[in-house]
């Protein structure tokens, strides 16, 4: 029996991937496969497209795009911009938190126990930042060997125009930051390089004593000159990256972009300032710890 028009709705009800049936027949009469996902109109064939497949489609093509996006060098420039924003926001946020230590024991005490209050989504928010970390700097190297690749040649009269220390040296400063990074983690936050801060009593409050933990740990002269040594070169590294991320998104005006950079220098420098003036008040005695060892 050949089914009707009515047939093909009941047929919709129970395959509803099927988008759309029109009938272009006078009698209404048609073939439907549903299984196949077809249509017969008379002597005509036509295919539907379910659902599932659409989205699949939409999908692929999406992916298409991220992955086109990503092998540019313009994408990698921007998603690097992006992962250096993320960085900063925390370079900013983590140096006012560190320096309440001027403030007294009570001040990094406390904001170090709000820290630790936030349990699982303060490991969650590490680990986000050290994925950050290691995207930038691999997408850093990517484009200087794309660059590389671009001039196999090296250039006869080795004079930088315009390129500066910073800029010439953004891959090597870049990886010795991260194994700052992962020291800095390991000696304040895991707490494996000291021994001293397993006997560090709590406060008076209950908080773990962090002004101390800070004071003993920067007591060490290698570990302090470690510590200015990164900053320096993460200082470098912002001096670059701060005019460089304007522009990428084109921002190349003649009299902007200069003051852009003067900012991004100035902005790099006073983090420098800030950070180092925690050890460098530790090693002139200005900050003492509040328990003895």
């Amino acid at each position: 029996m050949i089914p009707t028009a009515a047939d093909c709705h009941r047929s919709r009800l129970h395959h509803p991937q099927v988008c759309r049936v029109q009938c272009d027949r006078s009698d209404g009469r048609l073939d439907f496969n549903p299984a196949a996902n077809r249509i017969r109109f008379g002597n005509s064939l036509r295919t539907t497209h379910s659902t599932a497949t659409v989205l699949r489609s939409g999908q692929l093509r999406v992916m298409r795009i991220l992955a086109t996006f990503y092998r540019s060098s313009v994408g990698k420039k921007m998603i690097v911009a992006i992962t250096g924003i993320i960085l900063i926001l925390f370079v900013i946020g983590h140096l006012l938190g560190n320096l309440q230590i001027f403030f007294g024991p009570d001040w990094i005490n406390g904001y170090s126990q709000h820290l630790r209050d936030l349990g699982p989504l303060l490991w969650a928010i590490r680990l986000f930042l050290l994925a950050a970390v290691i995207i930038h700097i691999w997408l850093t190297i990517q484009l200087a060997v794309e660059n590389r690749r671009a001039r196999p040649e090296a250039y006869i009269d080795r004079r930088y125009v315009k390129a500066t220390f910073a800029s010439r040296h953004m891959v090597m400063s870049g990886l010795i930051v991260l194994a700052f990074i992962i020291y800095h983690l390991a000696h304040f936050t895991v707490r494996v390089t000291d021994r001293r801060f397993a006997l560090l009593k709590h406060d008076p409050l209950g908080h773990y004593d962090v002004y101390s933990m800070m004071v003993y740990g920067f007591q060490n002269y290698f570990v302090s000159g470690f510590y200015v040594l990164g900053l320096f070169l993460l200082a470098l590294h912002l001096s670059h990256g701060s005019s460089s991320f304007f522009q990428s998104l084109g921002l190349n005006d003649k009299k902007l972009t200069p003051r852009l950079a003067l900012g991004g220098r100035i902005f790099a420098w006073l983090l420098f300032a800030g950070y180092t003036s925690i050890p460098v008040a530790i090693l002139l005695g200005i900050i003492k710890p509040t328990q003895h060892l």
